[in-house]
């Protein structure tokens, strides 16, 4: 459960989410946080002049733009701008998580009026903390955005579970621990205070008493909140449009923009959504359990290399210590050699455990967390979360992909000493490859003349040396952040080409490669340069450029 509470923090103030509302993106906020970090636009970019510019995108195309994204906005930090307000030029801050947020242009709402009411500035544009994505708000403000009642429901169970436990409701003074609830009269007793207001007798002797935790899950479980419209506020939601994935009224049916698309029954899409969420999960509760069991192998890797580090160590200080005092000087060469061999052998391992570990918390995380949005009974609320839950389910199934789960490192140590020759020959002793057949495969050669860029997607092809002779079981692609940043890796595969989708226009990415096999990992193949399309639509293909 506490892997699961980065989850449910805002990115803007740090705290668990209060009143979240849903961005386009899928990206929650508080509704306060959402208010501090609007900025106002100049009158250019208002949602009139766009319309009549032709060059405004609805939502729904921000929906459509963000399917063609190959990462998830929790794993990789790619995203498409395409069709929106680029992100305001004010200086941006640091927010208690790392996120990157933008100051409010305007000042502060009044004081004697609470966010919800304060108005909003004319041509306000509001930026995502977390995929920096911008949108320019409607006449409707924040009012436009749906609230998650879902994830307010996944707060509050998560904060009753971490409480500590229930007081009495009718001491006086200090509370004690309550050791009943009355499901009639909703309240927590303890024993004195049942005793002498609750008494077992009279009319109250029918009331039924549950433990405390029993009476806090039905308390938990008692009527739902129905979720309303937000185009029409004094209607609940009773259909669900196939088209825009979301949740209607009949009057959205009858006259608004929805009357036309197909749409399906809210029950009957509660339940096919919580279906399709339930089935995702067990694919990737199937790779955690592969990961654990992967960790498992190479924490004992480590003790393996360990052992046969020592068991090699004392060997070859056997051998030396045999020969003549000629020897030692050599032997201590051949001991760091050894070290150097067993220090990187270990620091293989430890470097995948660490990345290995880093993804399995991810997903422990992302699984408990929809593991509670499963439990959740507003089916309104639910599906207004479930596509994006749905869709981050299998990405971060997809990037356990073939490879990632695979040793880079054995824990033989391929080295034997030749103590045979002379004591002449003693100074040109060293170590020999028992297993001179399976070395590193060499540096994979980036082919030029195949790569390129096409609007926010990149084709990246590279090759063996032609004079090669050993082979690569697999290959491993990096690209960094565009920004200049740290690689991370983005292909896993026997493949030798790939298609990156989901860049950031208007940007200049490096890429590498590398192959390895049982043996281990290649050195980097030379730095290749990308630039993305300025724009989209552009329908630009641009050549790209090599560097070391």
């Amino acid at each position: 459960m506490e892997e699961m509470e980065e989850e449910l923090k805002c990115p803007v103030c740090g705290s668990f989410y209060r009143e979240p509302i849903i961005l386009p993106c899928s990206h929650n906020l508080c509704q306060a946080c959402a208010r501090n970090i609007l900025v106002q636009t100049p009158e250019s970019e208002s949602p009139q002049s766009r319309r009549a510019s032709g060059s405004g995108v609805s939502d729904y195309d921000y929906l459509d733009l963000d399917k063609m994204s190959l990462y998830s906005e929790a794993d990789s930090g790619y995203g498409s701008y395409g069709g929106f307000a680029s992100a305001p030029t004010t200086p941006c801050q640091k927010s208690p998580n790392g996120v990157r947020v933008f100051p409010p242009a305007m000042p502060p709402p009044p004081t004697h009026l609470s966010p919800a009411l304060a108005p909003v500035p004319r041509n306000s544009c509001i930026t995502c903390p977390q995929c920096h994505r911008s949108l320019i708000l409607d006449d409707r403000g924040l009012r436009g955005f749906p609230k998650n009642r879902v994830l307010e429901g996944v707060i509050d169970r998560y904060q009753q579970s971490k409480a500590a436990a229930l007081k009495c409701q009718l001491c006086e003074k200090a509370p004690k621990e309550a050791t009943v609830m009355c499901e009639q009269c909703d309240v927590f007793y303890c024993d004195p205070c049942r005793l002498r207001c609750h008494p077992p007798r009279g009319p109250l002797a029918k009331h039924r008493l549950v433990p405390p935790a029993q009476g806090r899950v039905s308390r938990r479980l008692s009527p739902r909140k129905v979720s309303t419209c937000t185009d029409h506020e004094l209607e609940n939601h009773s259909m669900y449009c196939v088209q825009c994935k979301m949740p209607v009224c009949y009057q959205c049916l009858e006259e608004g923009k929805h009357s036309s698309h197909e749409v399906k029954a809210l029950g009957a899409m509660w339940k096919l959504h919580k279906s399709q969420l339930s089935q995702a999960l067990n694919g990737l509760s199937d790779r955690a359990k592969e990961a654990k069991e992967f960790l498992v192998q190479l924490r004992t890797m480590v003790q393996q290399i360990q052992e046969n580090s020592v068991e090699f160590e004392a060997c070859l200080v056997a051998q030396c210590d045999a020969l003549i005092d000629a020897l030692n000087r050599r032997k201590a060469q051949l001991l760091a050699r050894v070290n150097k061999e067993h220090e990187h052998k270990l620091k293989v391992v430890r470097d995948q455990i660490s990345h290995c570990t880093v993804k399995l918390r991810q997903t422990t995380g992302l699984m408990e967390y929809c593991l509670e949005v499963i439990k959740e009974n507003d089916p309104s609320g639910f599906l207004q979360i479930s596509d994006a839950l749905i869709r981050r389910v299998h990405l971060t199934e997809d990037q356990w992909g073939k490879g990632t789960l695979t040793p880079r490192m054995t824990t033989d140590f391929d080295l034997s000493l030749d103590n045979s020759p002379l004591l002449q020959s003693i100074h040109q002793l060293d170590f020999v490859q028992v297993k001179a057949s399976s070395p590193v495969p060499a540096t994979p050669i980036l082919q030029l003349e195949e790569c390129c860029t096409h609007n926010n997607s990149a084709t990246l092809s590279w090759k063996q040396p032609p004079l090669s002779t050993v082979a690569a079981e697999g290959y491993i692609l990096e690209l960094d952040d565009g920004s200049g940043g740290q690689f991370r890796e983005v292909y896993v595969g026997k493949e030798t080409m790939c298609t990156v989708d989901g860049l950031h226009f208007n940007s200049t990415y490096n890429a590498r490669v590398k192959a390895f096999n049982k043996t281990g990992v290649s050195p980097y193949s030379k730095t290749l340069v990308l630039q993305t399309s300025e724009a989209a639509g552009a329908h630009e293909t641009k050549p790209v450029k090599g560097r070391c």
